[in-house]
């Protein structure tokens, strides 16, 4: 089984970086509702989407920001990351089979919490920034190597 491990606060250094991609879905942007409770049309309804400036359904800005969580807690930092803030700009709407890459970016470490401030940057396939922020975490400070989860089934 394939594993997944962390960078633990002492590891980390200013301009490392990381990225995470997931192609987007239609059970995404249902399940994100589901779980969100934001049933906005645009989202679900292709005849209502149709009609805005966006031409067709779009994923919910906030699944763009879930997997600027993802990153973080699969990949820089990694398990054990607590995160604490963070700030995001919605650039370009992402649809529907449309994979995204976050990048991540180290640019500040603060030593008496341990925190850790990150440059993050969702693109599309073709390269184009769909959400920029910055978040900040407490970075964990005991090194893990665990067997990477299966992700849950859902019915």
């Amino acid at each position: 089984m394939p594993k997944l491990g962390n960078f633990t606060f002492d590891e980390i250094t200013i301009g490392q970086t990381a990225n995470y991609s997931k192609q987007i879905e239609e059970r995404d942007i249902r399940l994100f509702a589901a779980v969100s409770g934001d049933v906005n049309p645009v989202h679900l309804d292709a005849d209502f989407a149709a009609g805005t400036a966006f031409g067709e359904r779009i994923a919910h800005g906030m699944l763009t920001g879930a997997l600027v969580s993802a990153a973080l807690a699969m990949e820089l930092p990694g398990p054990g990351t607590i995160y604490i803030s963070q700030s995001l700009r919605f650039r370009l709407p992402v649809k529907i089979g449309d994979t995204v890459t976050v990048t991540l970016e180290v640019t500040e470490k603060q030593d008496r919490r341990k925190i850790v401030t990150l440059d993050c940057k969702a693109s599309n396939a073709a390269g184009k920034l769909v959400a920029t922020g910055t978040a900040q975490v407490i970075a964990p400070t005991q090194k893990l190597q665990i067997e990477r989860p299966a992700l849950p089934q859902v019915d």
